[in-house]
């Protein structure tokens, strides 16, 4: 069994949605976060590898994680995701994310993320948020 713990990732509290994924792991490297699932049997489509809206999903949460930071945590929405599918996961795997802010307004932010699995790409990802209008 996979501890990511070891290697210095901290267990996140997920609610709502993605706590219907497994716990998140995150680590600090360096000025980035990086984010990740360990991939169970719970996860799978009927091929036996990782379902791609769990990928997906963990793209998109990753990402919003860096959009919250960037934004000094601002509630932002996404409203672009554009993924492609670069190689399987599959269960047992440590699927981690990692993103970066490629560009900043006042309201949208452009992000690019990967999922790897052992150094290996399996999704690429390209995004991007707006700020939420504050409630009246």
């Amino acid at each position: 069994m996979i501890d990511p713990g070891t290697d210095g990732w901290k267990q996140r509290e997920s609610k709502g949605f993605m706590a219907n994924l497994g716990p998140l792991w995150s680590r600090r490297e360096g000025d980035e976060w990086a984010y990740g699932v360990i991939a169970d049997d719970t996860h799978v489509n009927v091929t036996g590898v990782i379902h791609g809206g769990m990928l997906v999903s963990l793209a998109d949460q990753a990402m919003s994680m860096v959009v919250w930071e960037a934004m000094e945590r601002t509630p932002c929405v996404t409203i672009q995701l554009d993924t492609q599918f670069l190689s399987a996961a599959r269960p047992g795997d440590f699927i981690q994310a990692r993103s970066r802010v490629i560009r900043k307004t006042r309201s949208l932010v452009f992000v690019q993320g990967t999922l790897e699995v052992d150094g290996e790409a399996v999704l690429a990802a390209t995004g991007i948020w707006k700020a939420m209008a504050p409630r009246a």
